[in-house]
C-alpha cells in the first residue's frame, strides 16, 4: 500500500473523527460552488460533489437545499478560499486550508495561534512544497474488482486504489479530479464522497511530550470557524 493508503488511516482514527463542523464546511463548501457555477448540480460538477458529501456525512437534504437557496441570494457573502502556512514546535511543518469571507479576521486569528502556542506563521509557498496535493473518490465495493478498476483508471489519473470497510477510495493528482469525476459517472459508478486532501511527503516522529505541543496548536487551529483542513508533516499513528 502506498503514502495515500497510510495518510488515510491514520487521519480516520484520529481528527476526522470530529465531525462536529462537517456540516459548516459542507454549507461553506455549497457557496462557493453555487456562486462559482450556479445552483443547479446538472451542470454544476462542483455543486454535484458537494452534495454528495452532504449525502454522505447524513446531512439532512433539507439543509442542502436551504443552504443552495442561500447560496443563491446575491446578498450572501462570498467565502475565498485561503491557505496559511507554517511551523508548530519541534519543526512540523502545518499547512492549513481556510474558507473565509474576512481574510483581515482570519490571518489575525491564524498568527495567534501560532504565537500562542509557540509556533512560527511562514510566508506563502514556506511549507506548502512538501505536501502532494491530491484528490480522491470513494465509490461503493460492491461488484467491483479492485485490481482490475485500478488498471483502467491510470489513464485517468488514478494512482493509488484500496478498499476498506466504507468502499473503494481512488487517489489522484489534484489536477485529475475532473477526469475522473467524468470517468465515472460516464459509467454510472456512484461516488459516494470525492474531496481533495494535502499528503506531507515526508513525516517526523517526535516524543509523546513533542506530540503534546504539536497537538495544542493543532486543537487551537480546527476549532477556528473558518479552518476547512489541517495538514502537518508529525507522523501519526494508526493504532
Amino acid at each position: 500500500m502506498g503514502r495515500a493508503f497510510e495518510f488515510r488511516k491514520a487521519r480516520k482514527m484520529k481528527r476526522w473523527s470530529a465531525m462536529a463542523k462537517t456540516f459548516t464546511r459542507i454549507g461553506k463548501d455549497i457557496v462557493m460552488a453555487v456562486k462559482e457555477g450556479g445552483p443547479n448540480p446538472d451542470t454544476n460538477s462542483r455543486l454535484r460533489a458537494v452534495i454528495q458529501n452532504a449525502k454522505a456525512a447524513n446531512m439532512p437534504k433539507d439543509n442542502v437545499e436551504r443552504a443552495i437557496k442561500k447560496a443563491s441570494d446575491k446578498d450572501t457573502a462570498n467565502f475565498k478560499e485561503v491557505l496559511f502556512e507554517g511551523y508548530a514546535p519541534h519543526g512540523i511543518a502545518i499547512l492549513i486550508e481556510t474558507a473565509t469571507d474576512n481574510n483581515n479576521r482570519t490571518v489575525a486569528n491564524i498568527r495567534s495561534y501560532f504565537n500562542k502556542c509557540n509556533g512560527t506563521m511562514g510566508t506563502q509557498g514556506s511549507v506548502e512544497f512538501m505536501f502532494d496535493h491530491t484528490c480522491n473518490f470513494r465509490i461503493p465495493a460492491e461488484g467491483q474488482d479492485v485490481e482490475e478498476l485500478e488498471l483502467e483508471m491510470i489513464d485517468f489519473g488514478v494512482e493509488e486504489i484500496f478498499a476498506d470497510e466504507d468502499g473503494i477510495l481512488m487517489y489522484a493528482p489534484f489536477e485529475s479530479f475532473g477526469n475522473i469525476q467524468k470517468e465515472l459517472e460516464n459509467r454510472n459508478l456512484e461516488i459516494l464522497s470525492s474531496g481533495f486532501e494535502r499528503i506531507p511527503q515526508v513525516t517526523k516522529e517526535l516524543t509523546p511530550e513533542q506530540v503534546a505541543d504539536v497537538e495544542k496548536l493543532l486543537e487551537k487551529i480546527e476549532e477556528d470557524d473558518d479552518v476547512m483542513n489541517v495538514y502537518h508533516t508529525m507522523q501519526e499513528s494508526a493504532e
